[in-house]
């Protein structure tokens, strides 16, 4: 038995070894000589959501009905990152059926960082918005909350605002809602925990900017800024919508979009959050 167990620990030190240096064959985006080529990431990190946090980048993405579930990257350069843990690594309750769900639970998270914790939101197209927090992006996370109740209710971003409050801004999906191309935005508790207040429509996407989802929320110089896509997958176009106003009246403008160019247009995800730990405050750069 002794030799046995002796086996079995040199075996996983020869395997372990070489995976700590690990290089793909595959793909490397970075070509090591300053530049680097897309896709940064060859997989599927559906709806990707980065926040800094100092000279860290932390990513996660929609992990839908697989687990581990809302698996975490790190990266210093925003070209080579690292899978350094799963915020749902076993099991995402509340278990709702037996049956296996495709594409559903876990749709496009957004990630934060504020007072020493990150928080992860997501919308639950068929239950409502979630959130889990740890203060090490390495877990352990703690168990997932339901801190807005609603069918159809997906693509949640947190904001915590100079005085103390906090907002959750999302969109809706059609196929639960009956109701999609709309922003909006509801009140949390101040630990984040749940919704105080009904959420409010503050932009309505249906006369220019059809099926707007995605919301990304910031406060930069007096002004609430919402990131969003618009226009669907295969031919959208990036929004920018502004405010001094948390609930409105917002102007838009938008900043991005296909143009003559070959590929598709530009759709949700990919902003980067960046937090000052002193003030709360977060700047957005692409």
């Amino acid at each position: 038995m002794k030799r046995l167990i002796t086996l079995c620990l040199l075996g996983a030190c020869f395997l372990s070894a070489p995976a700590q240096n690990y290089v793909s064959q595959v793909w490397v985006a970075d070509q090591g000589n300053g530049t680097y080529k897309n896709p940064v990431l060859y997989a599927d990190y559906s709806d990707p959501d980065v926040c800094r946090v100092g000279d860290d980048y932390y990513l996660t993405s929609s992990s839908f009905n697989c687990l581990p579930g809302l698996q975490i990257l790190h990266s210093k350069d925003l070209v080579n990152w690292t899978i350094i843990g799963a915020a749902v690594p076993y099991a995402l309750p509340p278990v709702t059926d037996v049956r296996p769900e495709h594409g559903n639970r876990v749709w496009a998270p957004s990630i934060r960082h504020h007072n020493g914790e990150f928080y992860i939101f997501w919308g639950d197209p068929d239950q409502g918005v979630f959130m889990v927090k740890a203060k090490d992006p390495k877990g352990p996370w703690s168990e997932p909350v339901l801190v807005k109740a609603g069918k159809g209710i997906i693509d949640t971003t947190p904001l915590w605002d100079d005085d103390g409050r906090v907002y959750l801004v999302h969109a809706y999906a059609g196929s639960r809602a009956g109701l999609k191309s709309v922003i909006t935005i509801c009140e949390l508790s101040a630990d984040a925990s749940k919704a105080i207040t009904q959420s409010r429509i503050i932009f309505d996407g249906h006369e220019a900017h059809q099926t707007c989802e995605g919301p990304k929320f910031y406060k930069r110089n007096g002004y609430y800024y919402i990131f969003h896509p618009a226009g669907g997958v295969p031919t959208g176009w990036q929004v920018v919508l502004r405010s001094k106003n948390v609930y409105g009246p917002y102007e838009w403008k938008t900043v991005l979009a296909q143009g003559n160019s070959p590929i598709n247009g530009p759709h949700q995800g990919g902003w980067v959050d960046t937090l000052r730990e002193k003030t709360g405050s977060c700047t957005s750069r692409t």
